[in-house]
């Protein structure tokens, strides 16, 4: 556990599940700055360590922020550079949400100065652990494979056109993740009907996947985005689906037991 906005479970394999986007935390000196829209935590990754509640048994580390994306996006650069240029994406600190509502109250949007201080006490904690366990893990098994964990709604017109297929597996276009884990991965999905799946589409791992992500010392990384209509309603309340979400579990579980194993 930890009191820097995140929770640290550590395992005994050389796999470790980042959770970025799942914490609904507001400090509230940012509470009450924002918008109606934004109070509801519309962009959350909702429910996402539930689908991955099987990382016990085998043996993963896990890390999950606490805080909510609207404090500050773990998964963006700290210097805000653009992981998509030329397409639509959030941005550090949002102003903004998927629907393009405002996220602030007028005139309460974080200035350079407290979005400095964002970055210090919430983004750098998150990403010193990160580092850490991935080195600590590297260490001890030769190698580590990093599954940074989200989930994003079916349709979000301002990110891409249509429906997102269900399964949206990135490994930088394959800069993040050696070519044989990534066939693993890929094999895994190809391998069952019921998802929809693709490598490297409209989302191909952000900040995390990427900063982390190093083959060649043994440092696997590979983000997978969720389309949220696999396990949950996507209107509000956002409630997790047990009975849909089972059937996503049962292709989750084994896919990360072979990327253990590849």
């Amino acid at each position: 556990m930890s009191d820097a906005g995140f929770e640290f479970i550590p395992g005994r394999a050389a796999l470790l599940i980042s959770f970025p986007h799942s914490g609904v935390g507001i400090p509230e000196d940012i509470r009450r700055r924002l918008t109606p829209a934004a109070l509801a935590l519309p962009d959350t990754d909702w429910h996402v360590p539930l689908l991955y509640d099987f990382y016990r048994e085998l043996g993963a580390s896990v890390i999950i922020a606490r805080h909510s994306r609207y404090v500050v996006d773990l998964n963006r650069p700290p210097d805000g550079a653009p992981l998509y240029p030329g397409q639509t994406e959030t941005s550090l600190c949002p102003v903004r949400t998927f629907a393009d509502e405002p996220i602030y109250r007028p005139g309460q949007a974080p200035g350079a100065d407290e979005i400095q201080e964002r970055i210090r006490v919430h983004w750098n904690p998150y990403h010193l652990k990160l580092a850490e366990v991935v080195e600590t893990i590297r260490n001890h098994h030769g190698h580590c494979v990093l599954w940074d964990a989200h989930s994003i709604k079916s349709a979000v017109p301002a990110f891409f056109d249509g429906r997102l297929p269900d399964l949206n597996v990135g490994t930088a276009d394959g800069a993040s993740c050696s070519r044989s884990l990534s066939e693993c991965v890929t094999r895994g999905l190809s391998a069952q009907t019921r998802f929809s799946s693709i490598l490297n589409g409209r989302f191909k791992g952000g900040y995390i996947t990427r900063h982390y992500g190093d083959p060649a010392r043994g440092v696997n990384a590979i983000q997978l985005e969720i389309a949220q209509r696999a396990y949950m309603s996507e209107a509000a309340p956002q409630r997790f689906d047990p009975g849909t979400a089972s059937h996503l579990k049962a292709v989750l579980h084994p896919l990360l037991a072979a990327v253990l194993k590849a």
